[in-house]
């Protein structure tokens, strides 16, 4: 379809005062920042200079004023689709790249190029790239099944729905689960005019809240199956925690769904079609992706790909990614294209997802250094609220804490920096967590994955979701409109949970 808006057809050029585009504002932006961090450029220096046999980034010699690219960036994604809607839409991976460079010029400037340079390889190596060849993976799967037929998003439809894919969260995973139902969901409620709430508790319930019982659930918990943690020993300690909040957003969404149901007048579907599945071989699929991410986790592989200094490529590692891409394209190869055509399917989505979350891990940087520094970092003040003056965990501080920065924040190094700082200088972490001060485990695993559903960002699936919703016509909440939605629900929910759990 041709646009013809004004935008796209702009006339003859008007004379008058020149106007400076957001890109170059940007850049601006970058100058200035580079000069607020220049003052902090001897400390700065004098830190990379005794740093010299280390290519790690130390977070105690950065100021907090390092944190400004990651906040520019979440500001973008909050202002440009409200203010400049147009241009955020074919410029977002620009926006995205401009502000990585506006962290990454200062940091070469001032920590040194080597540092910054082991920073950035390590970041997309062992971070980004795995991130987004499973995000693949799952999307272009979970995509080739269409559940067909005429459902009709009732509420007492929409909350099986909702109960089935809390459930299978935990079993392949909040994204795997998402991916999976988010197609039919959207497509039962298709002729209500009142959508957006069913989306915002898809995310809060399948995105995030199922994803807790155990380690496949999300990767938080997965971590701490790797650093020792028994794999039951979530779905044994906080399943009555999960379950309780499980219930109350159950029971609240039916409620507003069926307040909602009734002022559109109980609007139903007739049944053109019996329901049935379309692309069920990509559940063996799904499977198998399930069966990778197990594999690289389980399985110690000794040998390895040395890519720079210590950052390594297990060989478990490669099999798994290598995997995962042979079923993205082999998912592709099998799904007859009548059945992603009858999803809607299409890629702009993930490339949406995989142009932000790149901008977002990079200028993230600064920000994981800092809170992995502990008490050493600017956060000092923020990591100390975990314990009493007596030296006794906290275990509402710990849930709050965790979950306030998973909710913003990777999930995944949040989890351990708390986890390692709840066993302190124990020499079997997780066994000393576990027998120990179990509730405040169960207060690190809650905040990590629960508060994943504060923003679009807290979780990885939860971006995705508003990306396939909104390509399908559902006009989702801003970035500020959706933390309206999660503070006025889940945050008083979490308080509850905190006085009576924690």
């Amino acid at each position: 379809m041709v646009r013809t808006s004004s935008s796209r057809f702009p006339g003859p050029p008007q004379r008058g005062r020149a106007r400076l585009s957001p890109i170059a504002l940007l850049a601006l932006a970058g100058v200035a920042l580079g000069l607020i961090l220049g003052l902090d450029g001897a400390a700065l220096a004098s830190e990379a200079g005794h740093g010299a046999d280390s290519l790690h980034l130390d977070g105690s010699g950065l100021a907090i004023w390092w944190v400004l690219p990651f906040v520019g960036m979440l500001l973008s994604i909050a202002l440009f689709p409200l203010l400049a809607p147009h241009f955020w839409e074919h410029n977002f991976g620009k926006v995205a790249l401009a502000w990585s460079a506006i962290f990454l010029a200062p940091a070469v400037a001032l920590l040194g190029g080597t540092v910054s340079a082991y920073a950035l390889v390590h970041t997309i190596v062992a971070e980004y790239v795995p991130f987004i060849i499973l995000l693949l993976a799952l999307f272009a799967i979970a995509g080739g099944i269409r559940v067909k037929g005429s459902l009709s998003g009732t509420p007492g439809m929409n909350l099986v729905f909702l109960i089935i894919g809390t459930g299978l969260a935990s079993l392949m995973g909040t994204t795997g689960a998402s991916m999976l139902l988010i197609r039919p969901y959207i497509a039962a409620s298709s002729h209500r005019r009142y959508r957006v709430h069913t989306i915002v508790f898809f995310i809060f319930l399948v995105s995030n809240i199922g994803g807790s019982l155990t380690p496949l659930g999300d990767p938080p918990l997965f971590l701490g199956f790797l650093k020792g943690v028994t794999f039951f020993w979530t779905t044994a300690n906080i399943w009555v925690e999960t379950v309780a909040l499980e219930i109350a957003l159950l029971a609240l969404h039916y409620l507003v769904d069926s307040y909602l149901y009734k002022k559109e007048g109980s609007p139903t579907v007739p049944a053109t079609e019996k329901i049935g599945l379309e692309g069920s071989i990509n559940f063996l699929l799904l499977a198998a992706v399930v069966g990778l991410v197990l594999m690289s986790g389980l399985w110690h592989s000794e040998g390895q790909v040395n890519v720079w200094a210590d950052i390594n490529y297990l060989h478990s590692d490669i099999i798994r990614d290598a995997g995962l891409l042979f079923l993205t394209g082999l998912t592709v190869y099998v799904t007859p294209k009548a059945t992603r055509k009858g999803n809607n399917f299409t890629w702009a989505p993930i490339m949406e997802v995989a142009k932000i979350f790149f901008g977002i891990f990079i200028t993230m940087i600064p920000a994981i250094a800092i809170l992995r520094s502990g008490t050493d970092g600017a956060l000092a003040s923020v990591i100390a609220l975990v314990s009493s003056p007596e030296g006794e965990p906290v275990n509402k501080a710990y849930f709050f804490l965790t979950g306030a920065l998973s909710s913003f924040l990777d999930n995944a190094p949040t989890y351990l920096v708390f986890f390692n700082t709840a066993a302190g200088t124990s020499p079997n972490p997780a066994q000393f967590l576990m027998n120990e001060v179990p509730s405040t485990l169960a207060a690190i695993s809650c905040g990590a994955v629960f508060m994943g559903a504060n923003s679009y960002i807290g979780n990885a699936p939860n971006f995705m979701v508003r990306s396939i919703a909104e390509e399908r016509g559902v006009k989702m909440p801003s970035f500020f409109g959706y933390l309206v939605w999660s503070i006025g629900i889940l945050v008083p929910l979490f308080i509850v949970l905190a006085f009576v759990f924690f």
